[in-house]
This record gives structure tokens, sequence and C-alpha cells, in this order.
């Protein structure tokens, strides 16, 4: 589908399956809970857990704390401006995918203008809160992750190329930079480092996730990776990026910035992701005798890794 066809779709129609009630006329407390819905809390919450760590190792140990609070809540209206405004261009396609069959502007909980609005309003909100109670640095990289997530990734790459997931993940990657920028007002080594991590990370964290629902994505036309190739081309795409990935977290000791904790973390984790990931690879190329993918176990293990390297980052500068 065109870039045009995005933005033109007509889906200001009620969708198959809803109520003949307007957004308007729905419950107080249900329409509250969709427009939260359309911030994607628990896309957020993973994007905070990697936005606080670095602060504590920006301050090299515990920074202010209104500021920690001010720069999560000015994350989370930025993330969640970006997350309601890729519902509004994508629920054309979220009408006909089950995962996302049940999201607010496809049940007609809130109509699309709501979204839009809601959307653009959580946007401008965010970069004023970063810019008036952070910094401006902050505020321009939060504003710069919300354009590339609402049209580098879904407007341009999502529909157009397999490539997308990879590309469109700078934008999860921005966090890391905005925590340090908080905190210093700058940008340094150790950012860009912990950039790369989740720039690496994106690519083998999705992918798993987009083998189990691959045939929602072909549905509608959504070339993600595994639509397109085998699984054993994709695990042996997983292979790689997970061997970069756990090269560039291994960057930050030798440079200065984290001691013997991290490290060792870093390691541990890192090498049990590998075993995962290897596991995958081997589990796809026996996928024509009928061995099962297990695809899942990867997408929750690195969940579960993300979150402990930077807890890992947190706590390595009080044990340096």
């Amino acid at each position: 589908m065109s870039l045009s066809g995005v933005c033109v779709t007509a889906v200001e129609s009620r969708p198959a399956g809803v109520t003949g009630t307007s957004p308007t006329h729905r419950p107080f407390g249900a329409r509250v809970k969709a427009f939260v819905a359309l911030t994607k809390p628990r896309i957020i919450e993973l994007l905070l857990i990697t936005t606080v760590p670095v602060m504590f190792l920006a301050e090299q140990g515990v920074p202010d704390l209104w500021l920690v609070l001010a720069t999560c809540m000015g994350g989370y209206l930025s993330a969640g401006g970006a997350n309601a405004l890729n519902m509004y261009i994508d629920r054309d396609i979220d009408a006909l995918m089950d995962r996302t069959s049940q999201r607010p502007l496809v049940t007609g909980m809130v109509s699309p203008r709501e979204g839009l609005v809601f959307g653009i309003t959580l946007a401008v909100v965010s970069t004023l809160w970063f810019g008036l109670l952070v910094n401006w640095l902050s505020a321009w990289l939060s504003l710069g992750a919300l354009l590339f997530y609402v049209v580098v990734y879904t407007m341009i790459l999502k529909r157009r190329t397999s490539q997308n997931i990879v590309w469109g993940g700078i934008a999860g990657c921005m966090p890391v930079l905005i925590g340090w920028s908080s905190v210093t007002n700058s940008l340094s080594y150790a950012a860009a480092i912990l950039f790369l991590v989740i720039f690496f990370w994106t690519p083998p964290h999705y992918w798993p996730l987009s083998m189990k629902v691959k045939d929602d994505y072909a549905r509608v036309g959504v070339p993600m990776l595994p639509v397109v190739v085998s699984n054993k081309v994709v695990a042996r795409q997983i292979v790689l990026y997970s061997w970069v990935m756990v090269g560039a977290s291994l960057l930050l000791q030798p440079l200065g910035y984290t001691g013997w904790f991290y490290t060792v973390v870093a390691l541990v984790t890192g090498g049990w992701w590998l075993w995962e990931a290897h596991a995958l690879q081997a589990r796809a190329q026996a996928e024509v005798t009928g061995a099962k993918l297990k695809e899942m176990r990867l997408f929750h293990w690195s969940i579960t890794y993300v979150s402990l390297l930077f807890v890992a980052v947190a706590v390595d500068p009080f044990l340096r």
C-alpha cells in the first residue's frame, strides 16, 4: 500500500462488530482506559527501563529524583503520543489482524479524530515538558524519536520493506540518549554504545514475535522479515544481530564507563541470549522434521535480558 493510501484509507466508518453507540456515549471509565491503551503502556514500561538506569550511569550515583520523575513523565507523554499516532495511521490493518483487533480505534471506543488529536496533543505537551522542566536537548531528542517512529517507521518503512523493524527501531533507541542528556545536557560515547545495544537488540527481540504472528502480517501485506523469507533465514539473522549486540554491550568496560559488576552481568545474560538464539536457529533448521519452533522463548528472554542489563547499568556505579 502506498504512503498516500495509508493517509487516506477510509476507516472513519465503523468497523464490523462495533455497536452503533457513539464513542462519546460510552462509559467514562471505559473511555479513560481506551485513551490509556492508545499510549501502549506496556511498551512504554520497556522504554523507561532503558531510560532511568542510564541516568544513574550519567550521574555516577543517584540522580536528582525530581529530574528522574520529570524525565519519566516526559518520556511517557512522548512515547504515548507516538503510539497513539501509530494506531491512528495503522487502524485499517489493525482491524484485520487478530493481535490488534481490539485496539480502541478499531472497536470504536475512540474515534479516529479523537485519536489523532490525542496523539498530536501528547507530542506537543511532551516536547514543552522536556524543554521547560528538563532541558531542550532532551526535548529535541524526544521529538525526533516521535517523528521518526510515526513518519519514518509507520508511514514509510513498515509497509514497504522487510528491514522496517531494523531502521524503525532507531526510535526505540532514543530513550537511552534522552536519559543521558537529561542529566548532563550533552551526549557521550557511553550513551552511543548503549544506543547501539538497543539498536542491535530490537530486531532479534521483535522477529521471534513476528515469526509467531506472521500470518497476521501476511494477511495485511506488511512485509515483516518472517513473511518474506523462511524461518531458517530469519533465525540466521537473529543469531547475527545477537552476536553484534552482545559485543556492543561489552564495550562499556574497556572504555572506562563501567566496572566488574556490569561486565559480569553482560557476559552471563549475553551468553544465555546467544544460547537461546542458536537454539532457535537449530529448531528452525529442523522445522521440516516437525520440530516446534518455540520462537517466543527468545522473545520473552529478550525482555528479561534488557531489564537485567540496564539494572546492572544503574547498580554498577555504586560498586566501583
